[in-house]
């Protein structure tokens, strides 16, 4: 049995479905069963709850071979360690009590780094790494740069301005991932009984691109103009105080981001394993024309 956390999110909902596509049994825990897409619901295990809450991973992870382990966003979170370190100690019990033989956690690039200790929400993610280890549960840690998908936030100003936004330097080279392929590489991974242990798995994308090349790239793709234009740290975080996060998260996204712009994703080496294939010009073509058609 594998159970799987956040079987709506973006990496959750494709990895669900890679699984059942293999025929392997699976349970999620879902806030919202209603949210499942009915063909997905009628055939997967249901918990309902929150896998921060004992009870309910207690329920869930009984005679469980293997969990897919991704800690919700909680943007009003008073403190990082209570939205990473806090929320993953149940689970993390409930991995030896239950027998849980292997986890595949959604964590971040950066350790080992100068950058790392001061990386706000990647430092905390990386934390809660060293936490499931501790329980000696067989672990890898997906760790990943920043999300292709995560332009989808900007669909609005891309079409209506045609301007891209972010916080690095303009040239500055960094991987970047599609969800489909994290999804497919902890699909791998959890649906392989062989592995024991603790370690790390990068999933980089195909190449490094600055977000000059990714405006570049958008810009073809939609056959419109798209620039890019850096933003200072100072507005990004008065942006998200705006949108109602907490002080603790905004700064934390905050260190993320200027940690990212002093190198934090360089240090893992690119390999044919961590190299995985949807390059950012197919995602655009894909995923991204389609969302700005329909804006």
């Amino acid at each position: 049995m594998i159970v799987v956390t956040t079987p709506t999110g973006d990496i959750g909902h494709q990895l669900v479905q890679a699984l059942l596509d293999g025929d392997e049994p699976v349970r999620v825990i879902a806030r919202d069963p209603s949210r499942l897409a009915p063909g997905v619901r009628e055939r997967v295990e249901v918990v309902e709850g929150s896998h921060g809450d004992p009870d309910v991973v207690a329920k869930a992870f009984a005679g469980a071979d293997s969990v897919f382990w991704l800690v919700p966003p909680n943007p009003r979170a008073q403190s990082l360690d209570a939205a990473y370190l806090d929320f993953t100690r149940p689970a993390a019990e409930a991995f030896v009590s239950a027998g849980v033989q292997r986890v595949v956690g959604v964590s971040a690039l950066g350790r080992g780094t100068g950058v790392s200790d001061h990386a706000g929400l990647v430092t905390v993610a990386l934390a809660m790494d060293d936490l499931i280890a501790s329980t000696g549960v067989g672990y890898r840690a997906l760790t990943m740069p920043s999300f292709m998908d995560n332009v989808l936030r900007q669909v609005k100003g891309i079409k209506d301005d045609g301007v891209l936004f972010g916080t690095l330097t303009a040239d500055r080279p960094f991987p970047t991932c599609a969800t489909r392929d994290i999804a497919a590489t902890a699909a791998a991974l959890l649906r392989d009984h062989s592995w024991d242990g603790q370690g790390h798995v990068a999933v980089l994308g195909p190449e490094d691109l600055s977000f000059d090349q990714l405006a570049q790239i958008i810009s073809e793709v939609l056959e419109r103009p798209v620039r890019y234009q850096r933003i200072p740290v100072e507005a990004y975080a008065a942006q998200l105080t705006g949108f109602g996060m907490s002080a603790a998260m905004v700064q934390g996204m905050v260190d993320m981001m200027v940690a990212k712009d002093a190198g934090l994703d360089d240090a893992e080496p690119r390999t044919p394993e961590s190299t995985t294939p949807t390059s950012f010009r197919q995602w655009c073509e894909e995923v991204l024309k389609p969302a700005v058609l329909a804006a």
